[in-house]
């Protein structure tokens, strides 16, 4: 049986992997072995031979492929075609707003649209067909809720055994999404750092492989994909501003990297747009550590906010996300729990787009940056929305008919 469901994925590339890279010494790890985190606690990234893939990949044969996310396949880490687990990751569309916007040149790119309901398929898929390359048979992953529902889904699609932990209130929805698609969900009394905690413990004990967000290599390499696709969207430029929910950032990470990589190959110039990470005044460890001019953010204690997916106190990619938001000269914004529910509010009644409450974040950071001055109405910005609006509470209808009694048409 083939284990690709795409019938456009184009099986006869070659990849580029040259080594692995820790993001804070530059210490070189091989390929193609089974990696965490480097010798120093910090992430790995994947290096390719971009010179070869320049000379390999021509733009214009890019643009002749299907334009889904394995169009990238010279750009990603996997090996081994038959090592692919997909459930069809299209590009996402980039959507304008025109009403709830004010008026600026704003687009969002909805990253619902993928498998899953959210842009941590991207992650996710690249993740899971590495650990099959490498023959992982058992993982384990601290989740919010969306990040949960794509390892359960690629996962189960691979055959690797699947635990899942996830604080206590995590939206109902996404418990019963996770272990409909063959996980083992458990409830923890705590944030997703402590969920982390008890991952970290049952890996040092080799009871399975730690997923945790920036634990493994190839996440990013999934996630830089909306950094890739956005370049092609725009026809090989950049927009002047992005405005990204940031929990654990691996998206605003990857997204940099993809940058990079593009130039080398001659794709883009060096102009980069800047980035704004997006957090909850009830959890703003970046936010914070960005004012205080440092570059590793103290866990924030007590958080809260109506956006779970970025209620992380403590994300070990934080110099990372710093680094990338200072050299771009961007911005690291918080914006309140009231700013967020209204604008997904306004989003869905001005412009019809049902935006998660970490997308309504990005929604609200811009209004707030357009009141400071930070960006101007002729910018172009792209705003991420996470993942889809339909799989969060929403006010029920005002309003009822009964089929029995006299109807006042004029009234409706």
């Amino acid at each position: 049986m083939n284990p690709n469901p795409n019938p456009n994925l184009v099986t006869d590339r070659a990849t580029f992997v040259t080594h692995l890279e820790c993001s804070m010494t530059g210490e070189r790890y091989e390929a193609d072995m089974l990696h965490g985190l480097s010798r120093v606690g910090r992430p790995l990234l994947v290096r390719y031979d971009l010179d070869a893939v320049r000379g390999n990949l021509p733009r214009g044969m890019l643009a002749a492929r299907p334009t889904d996310l394995w169009r990238w396949r010279e750009l990603l880490p996997v090996r081994q075609t038959a090592d692919i687990v997909s459930l069809g990751e299209i590009e996402t569309p980039l959507i304008p707003l025109e009403g709830s916007a004010l008026g600026g040149d704003v687009l969002v790119k909805d990253e619902g649209r993928l498998p899953t309901g959210s842009f941590k398929a991207r992650g996710l898929v690249m993740a899971v067909a590495m650990a099959k390359e490498l023959g992982v048979t058992r993982i384990a992953m601290p989740t919010n809720g969306n990040a949960g529902a794509a390892l359960a889904a690629y996962a189960t699609r691979a055959g690797i055994e699947t635990i899942v932990f996830c604080p206590a209130d995590t939206p109902e929805i996404n418990v019963r999404e996770i272990a409909m698609q063959g996980a083992h969900v458990w409830r923890v009394n705590g944030l997703i750092d402590d969920c982390g905690a008890i991952v970290g413990r049952g890996a040092a004990e080799g009871r399975w492989f730690d997923f945790s967000t920036l634990k493994e290599p190839y996440r990013i390499e999934g996630k830089k994909t909306m950094g890739l696709e956005l370049a092609a969207q725009l026809g090989w430029t950049l927009p002047d501003a992005i405005f990204y929910p940031t929990g654990g950032g691996t998206g605003l990470i990857g997204m940099w990297k993809a940058f990079d990589e593009l130039e080398a190959l001659g794709w883009i110039g060096p102009a980069r747009p800047r980035m704004y990470a997006v957090q909850a005044a009830g959890c703003a460890p970046i936010v914070k550590a960005y004012e205080d001019g440092v570059e590793h953010a103290e866990r924030w204690e007590d958080a809260h906010t109506i956006a779970a997916g970025i209620r992380v106190p403590r994300a070990v990619g934080d110099f990372l996300i710093l680094r990338a938001v200072r050299a771009s000269d961007g911005r690291a914004l918080a914006v309140t729990d009231e700013e967020i529910g209204a604008a997904v509010k306004d989003a869905a009644l001005r412009d019809g787009l049902l935006l998660c409450p970490e997308g309504g974040a990005t929604l609200a950071a811009y209004r707030r940056a357009r009141g400071q001055g930070l960006v101007g109405e002729g910018d172009r910005c792209v705003l991420f929305n996470c993942a889809t609006g339909l799989k969060y509470p929403m006010p029920p209808a005002d309003q009822a008919l009964d089929k029995d009694a006299p109807i006042d048409f004029d009234a409706l």
